[in-house]
């Protein structure tokens, strides 16, 4: 029987939730054998429009290329919240920032809040690494991959010469998830 992993990203043009996409498909194909495919969606408007990219993961080999239960939604805008927030699974793990994202559902979904964005501004500085602290959050909270494979493919995808700041990205979103759930209990 196959193992079948869907995660969507959605957030605005210029994110980097389409490098969040290639690095988690990355870890599962070429790290874990995985099979692994990405599809992203954006509008014309590249930059601050409505994007999304869709990660499927399996053991098998992936016939059908859409997500059609997903495991895992990340959303860091409402608009894009508001427009990609289909064929998400019961139950489905979802994690948004708080301070841009107001109206999800709550009844069928595990909602989990990082506010991602203030995250990456007060530990980075820069916003080029919300991907990474996104991918840290999403790493810690679903364990969809093994956590050598997510920093080998981040070595791998990432600009040369920014591994070592973007694997400090990511685990800033590790740490993140650690502490939300330490607070929950």
């Amino acid at each position: 029987m196959s193992k079948r992993f869907e995660a969507r990203f959605a957030a605005v043009g210029g994110q980097g939730m389409l490098l969040a996409g290639h690095v988690l498909a990355e870890a599962a194909a070429n790290f874990e054998g995985m099979y692994a495919v990405q599809s992203p969606t954006y509008t014309a408007q590249v930059r601050g429009g409505p994007t999304k990219t869709d990660v499927i993961i399996d053991t098998a080999e992936i016939l059908y290329p859409r997500t059609t239960a997903i495991d895992f939604f990340l959303c860091l805008a409402q608009n894009s919240y508001d427009r990609f927030a289909f064929n998400l699974k019961p139950g489905c793990i979802m994690l948004i920032d708080p301070n841009l994202v107001h109206e999800v559902d709550e009844e069928t979904h595990k909602v989990h809040r990082i506010p991602l964005i203030e995250l990456t501004k007060s530990h980075m500085g820069r916003m080029v690494f919300t991907s990474t602290v996104a991918l840290g959050a999403m790493q810690e909270l679903t364990q969809c991959v093994r956590l050598e494979s997510m920093l080998g493919a981040i070595r791998k995808k990432v600009p040369r010469g920014t591994e070592e700041i973007n694997i400090r990205a990511f685990n800033i979103g590790r740490q993140a998830v650690k502490d939300l759930l330490i607070e929950a209990t």
